[in-house]
This record gives structure tokens, C-alpha cells and sequence, in this order.
């Protein structure tokens, strides 16, 4: 099998130990044990809790006691709903490898997380790509989707808030997807990892698997619940589908770590004030973001509705990595190109790590594109 190289995870891992003022981060700023601890009001106590387990692989699909909080998190779905997985990546992973066989039509959003049409694509797989733009606000052209969904289409993978471009599909669109994919018999996967950072509301996502009978949702506790160091995630879907990919991830999983199973079920039981930290964080740095574009003559762009990253399109006549390299070189600010993404001419930006390191990143960068204005297009 050949794929091809995963240009994000290649950018970040090359540079992110190397720059000063990270703004390519995806996470909503991480919380320490510390923190966590503090916030589940077992500071005194938690030492009982973890040094009487017994380190062994655990609960093979992740414990019940995670699981049950996991189902929680959406309208219609069970413990018998939900598989823990390393990570969302590893989510994804296990579907499409469960789903996807040669020549199958697979739909994919772009911009997304590559994993959606790459791994796919790598195992022969009829991909059709379905450009988001900013002419439709980075949301689905569904005139065009339903177009592609030819008879017998095996997958639709989109991601919900979408990465990197923090455009928002509500429940009526995610309903409209729904019957082009009903239409077709097609399965949908929806990338969740972004869910509960809504710049409105309760910042709370309607989900793909409470809206369709052949929805698969997938999350982690890496973005918005600012606990990727646990690397644990989920799908969430019908039971059938559950069973396919426990047969598939017996070959490269076995269980998760138990003690980030035992410290995700702590942060989901305690979840109310997890979100109210990246609720506060995001909608504080995002209007930081905002103000900053408003006044930066050289960037524009489509304002997120939710997520915790933006698409920012440069006016300045250079390849984005070349932009990013000469940012990152004379400024130590790392942002992440567009090229990374299949979106050359665009600026991924990370906007909800410290608020400090955001301000003075977004300074550095005008600081910047100041000595860069007469190659200005």
C-alpha cells in the first residue's frame, strides 16, 4: 500500500519544537493533571484513585464507565454505541479501513484532515473531492455533492466544524446531507473532534450519528476538551458498523492506556467546566483574531463559526510554505501553509492557545507582512 505523505502532521513535526509563538497549535490550550485534578475537585484524592490500578490492558473497547460518559455527549447513543480508540486519528483510521475497498466511491470534503481522502485514495478507492470555497462560506455545495453521490456510494467523509476553515454545518444542513447520502445508500462519516467550541449557544454540534441510521461520528478528547497528551478517542455509530471495526482494530489496538481512559472519564464527568474554559478561550481569542484581520490589509478572510482554527487568505506574491518558513525564521511564529492542506494560497492559524502568545503572535506576523508589502499582489 502507498500513500501519500501526510503534509500537516509532516509541518508540524519539522518545525513545532523549533518556533517561539505557536500559532499552527489545533488544541484548545492543554490543561495540565494539575488543573484537572483541580477542576474534579480531587486534588487530595487522586493518588487513591490510581495507585491501587492494577496496569494491565483493561477494558478491551475502553471502560464502561468512559463509554457511558461518551454516549453522553450525544441525543441518541448507548454505551453499546461507542468504541475507544488511540486518538480520533486512530478513529478515522478504523473506519475507513473497516468501510472502504478498491474502486469504492468515497466523497471527501477539502479542506479536511487529509486522512479522510488519503487513506482512501491509498487503498483504491474512486475519490471524488467536493471543494469547499469561500464563495459558499467553506460549506458544501450540496448541488454538487448530490452530483457526485452516484448510486451505491460507499462513504461520504466530511468534518464538522471543519478543519481548518471553522465553517458550521447546522442540524438542517447536516439533514440535507443526510438524504443525498440516504439517496445512495452511502454511510457517512463526520470528523467531530471540533464539536463544543460553537462561537453560539452552548457551543454544542448537532452529531451526525443522532441525525442518520448510517451515521458514524467520531471524536477525541485532544481539541476541545485540551487533553491531546491522553491520545484517546471514539467512533460513535450503529452497532453493526461497531462490530466490522472491532474485528479490524483487534490488529492494531488491543485497548487504550488505562490510565488515559481513567483520566478522560474523570474530564468527561467534570466536562461542564472543561467546555466553559474552551467556550471562554475560544470565543475571546476569536474575536482577538477578528479585530486583528479587520485591520491587517493583507489578510482576509471567511470568520469561523466555531473550531479553534481559521483559513486566512494572504495577499502577498509568495508560496504559502515559503511564507511560513521566512514568518517562522524572522519572527518565530509558526502558522501552518496551505499547501499542507491541498489550499495553496491560504494561512492555517491555531488562535486558541494562550492569549498572550496569541496577541504578540499576531503582532509579529503584521510586523511581517510590514517588510513584506511591496511584494504585495
Amino acid at each position: 500500500m502507498k500513500i501519500r505523505d501526510f503534509g500537516v502532521e509532516i509541518w508540524m513535526n519539522r518545525y513545532e519544537n523549533e518556533c517561539e509563538w505557536n500559532l499552527a497549535e489545533t488544541c484548545v490550550e492543554s490543561l495540565t493533571v494539575a488543573e484537572l485534578v483541580e477542576m474534579a475537585g480531587k486534588t487530595e484524592t487522586i493518588l487513591d484513585e490510581l495507585l491501587p490500578l492494577k496496569l494491565t490492558y483493561g477494558a478491551i473497547e475502553g471502560s464502561e464507565r468512559l463509554r457511558r460518559l461518551i454516549a453522553g455527549l450525544y441525543e441518541k447513543q448507548a454505551l453499546e454505541n461507542v468504541v475507544v480508540t488511540h486518538g480520533a486519528i486512530g478513529a478515522n483510521a478504523l473506519v475507513h479501513e473497516t468501510l472502504v475497498e478498491p474502486g469504492d466511491r468515497v466523497i471527501s470534503v477539502l479542506p479536511t484532515y487529509q486522512q479522510h481522502y488519503s487513506i482512501p485514495e491509498s487503498y483504491g478507492a474512486d475519490v471524488r473531492i467536493l471543494k469547499l470555497t469561500e464563495e459558499n462560506g467553506f460549506l458544501p455545495d450540496l448541488d454538487k455533492l448530490r452530483t457526485l453521490a452516484s448510486p451505491g456510494t460507499k462513504l461520504i467523509a466530511i468534518n464538522n466544524p471543519n478543519n481548518p476553515t471553522g465553517a458550521l454545518m447546522d442540524s438542517a444542513f447536516l439533514e440535507r446531507i443526510v438524504d443525498i447520502a440516504r439517496a445512495c445508500g452511502a454511510w457517512i462519516l463526520c470528523d467531530e473532534v471540533y464539536r463544543g467550541t460553537d462561537q453560539e449557544g452552548d457551543g454544542m454540534t448537532a452529531s451526525i450519528a443522532d441525525l442518520y441510521e448510517k451515521g458514524i461520528s467520531t471524536g477525541s478528547m485532544s481539541k476541545t476538551y485540551s487533553l491531546a497528551g491522553l491520545r484517546l478517542g471514539w467512533i460513535v455509530g450503529p452497532q453493526e458498523l461497531l462490530h466490522a471495526v472491532s474485528i479490524h482494530r483487534d490488529y492494531n489496538t488491543i485497548s487504550v492506556g488505562m490510565l488515559d481512559d481513567h483520566f478522560a472519564a474523570i474530564a468527561l464527568e467534570n466536562r461542564d467546566r472543561i467546555l466553559a474554559r474552551s467556550r471562554a478561550i475560544t470565543r475571546t481569542n476569536l474575536a482577538i483574531l477578528e479585530e486583528w484581520v479587520a485591520g491587517e490589509p493583507l489578510i482576509s478572510w471567511i470568520k469561523p463559526g466555531s473550531g479553534t482554527t481559521a483559513l486566512l487568505k494572504y495577499h502577498v506574491t509568495m508560496p504559502s510554505e515559503v511564507f511560513c518558513v521566512k514568518l517562522l525564521e524572522r519572527t518565530g511564529v509558526m502558522l501552518t501553509p496551505g499547501s499542507a492542506m491541498d489550499m495553496e494560497g491560504y494561512l492555517r492559524i491555531g488562535y486558541t492557545n494562550s492569549e498572550a502568545v496569541l496577541r504578540e503572535g499576531l503582532r509579529r506576523i503584521s510586523q511581517f507582512l510590514a517588510e513584506e508589502r511591496p511584494a504585495a499582489a
